[in-house]
Formats: structure tokens, C-alpha cells, sequence
């Protein structure tokens, strides 16, 4: 059974930081490439970082350069996602997902949401006063 489960969400202050996990079990990560997805209420979901199996590739939304780090750990099937200087406008569930993309491979999963195979069951990111 493939499973993703994040972890890490929470209530946090404006300007304030969180580093959300991403954690698979019933397969390695080392074949996938990983993206992390936000939902807001009334929004639609969106992309927000995405890295590749080998983790020498990284993307990310223009609305959060600068402030979040995508990054992952193959030894022990975890990515994380870095998220500095959170801002009221980052409050959203967030969601990692996984597609097959080859071992040690530099090619990026994309933030096209229906490029994605397996999904976890997401984590809420408040950001608020």
C-alpha cells in the first residue's frame, strides 16, 4: 500500500517559520519525483514547490521564492518543505504528491496537480495574529 502522510502544520505568526514533512511508506521515494500543493478555502488548489527524485532539481511558485526550501531526505523517505517568513496568505491545507519519474533523475514532477500518481491526506498551515 503507497501512502504519503504530512506532518509539521500548525498555527504560526506571521514572519514566523514551519518545516513540513512528507513521509512514504509502501515505496522508496528515490524513484519520485515530489510536489507540494496548497488548497485554500474557496481556492483552487495550487502548486507550490516541486523537486526531483535525485533532489538536484527545485521549483517553486513565484509567491513563495525566497522564503520556502523544498528539500528531501531518500535515506529516510522524507521531503520537507522549509517554509520562512510566513505570510497570512500562505494559511492553507498543504499536500505533498508523488510521480514516478526514475531513479536519480533530474526531471521535475511539475505543478500540474494531474501529474501526480499518489497523494497524502494534507496538513493545516495557519498563519495568524
Amino acid at each position: 500500500q503507497l501512502q504519503l502522510v504530512e506532518s509539521g502544520g500548525g498555527l504560526v505568526q506571521p514572519g514566523g517559520s514551519l518545516r513540513l514533512s512528507c513521509a512514504a511508506s509502501g515505496f522508496t521515494l528515490d524513484y519520485y519525483a515530489i510536489g507540494w500543493f496548497r488548497q485554500a478555502p474557496g481556492k483552487e488548489r495550487e502548486g507550490v514547490s516541486c523537486i526531483s527524485s535525485n533532489g538536484r532539481r527545485t521549483d517553486y511558485a513565484d509567491s513563495v521564492k525566497g522564503r520556502f526550501t523544498i528539500s528531501r531526505d531518500n535515506a529516510k523517505n522524507t521531503v520537507y518543505l522549509q517554509m520562512n517568513n510566513l505570510k497570512p496568505e500562505d494559511t492553507a491545507v498543504y499536500y505533498c504528491a508523488a510521480v514516478l519519474k526514475g531513479y536519480d533523475s533530474s526531471r521535475l514532477g511539475g505543478s500540474s496537480e494531474y501529474e501526480y500518481e499518489h497523494w497524502g491526506q494534507g496538513t493545516q498551515v495557519t498563519v495568524s495574529s
